[in-house]
């Protein structure tokens, strides 16, 4: 058995895959957005990575979601509800944190099935 590693870097991997389960973080690229913008960006970059390896949000086993701020609760959950197929809600945390980039508003773990 052999772990996959999608664009590793010297400090991380965009993924890891072990027997048929990925691994994954994603933050926002821009932090200089609301907190509704910057979870946006981060669901359509776990798209993508989840394409990337060859599955879908359908397939999400978890997900720690780390924020700065519970006042975003409300934000994070109404952009997660639209974001999921009906059905399909992975089992989940949400952390209050202080992330190291005092702009990043939220950051999120995730963990899923690979079809292959």
């Amino acid at each position: 058995m052999t772990i996959q590693r999608l664009n590793p870097t010297p400090r991380w991997s965009d993924a890891t895959v072990f027997n048929g389960i990925a691994h994954f973080v994603e933050v926002p690229n821009n932090t200089q957005v609301p907190m509704a913008e910057q979870i946006a960006q981060i669901l359509a970059q776990a798209e993508a990575t989840l394409a990337a390896i060859g599955s879908d949000k359908a397939q999400l086993l978890s997900a720690t979601i780390y924020i700065t701020d519970k006042e975003n609760v409300p934000a994070l959950n109404a952009a997660w509800a639209d974001w999921l197929p009906e059905g399909c809600a992975p089992s989940r945390a949400c952390i209050k944190v202080e992330l190291l980039d005092p702009a990043m508003l939220v950051e999120i773990a995730f963990v899923a099935a690979v079809k292959r």
